[in-house]
């Protein structure tokens, strides 16, 4: 029998969902939002502004916006988690989630979008979020990546 596959992912402007919407598609995985309690506005996530929402979260090291609703990873093997690279790291509602989870015999491997960067994609600055999970590294995906390309990445992990 296979593993238990589900994909995660947090999405300010759509890019991440429609690729884990892919990749979730292409694996045959669950797919589940990881959505804040206070979504995003485009004010929000506008990096040039010191006082945006995102540029204050990314200051505070330990800031964890809540989350809607939780992620019940009980069931799954394997996770893959989604996001933006904001400033070459996930945004901190990604660790609200690992946080909020028993990661306990499960393997964890990121993917990033970004329209340049690949430094945070691997996930690495993420471990002490869920250090109990098995990480496998991760990687930056374009935003237009499609379903074979993901398929062929996930077959290369050996899960």
């Amino acid at each position: 029998m296979g593993k238990r596959m589900l994909v995660t992912y947090f999405s300010a402007t759509g890019t991440t969902r429609g690729v884990a919407e892919r990749l979730a598609h292409a694996i045959g995985a669950d797919i589940k939002e990881i959505r804040p309690a206070q979504p995003y506005t485009a004010a929000d996530v506008d990096w040039r502004d010191s006082s945006s929402r995102s540029s204050v979260e990314h200051a505070h090291r330990d800031m964890r916006p809540a989350l809607a609703k939780p992620i019940d990873v009980k069931g799954y093997d394997v996770v893959f988690v989604g996001y933006p690279l904001w400033w070459e790291t996930a945004p901190r509602v990604v660790r609200t989630f690992l946080e909020s989870e028993d990661w306990t015999g499960r393997t964890i491997v990121t993917f990033a979008t970004s329209g340049s960067s690949t430094r945070g994609a691997d996930g690495v600055q993420l471990h002490d979020s869920a250090p109990a999970a098995h990480w496998v590294a991760g990687r930056r995906v374009s935003a237009s990546e499609g379903e074979t390309k993901l398929a062929k990445w996930v077959d290369g992990l050996n899960l």
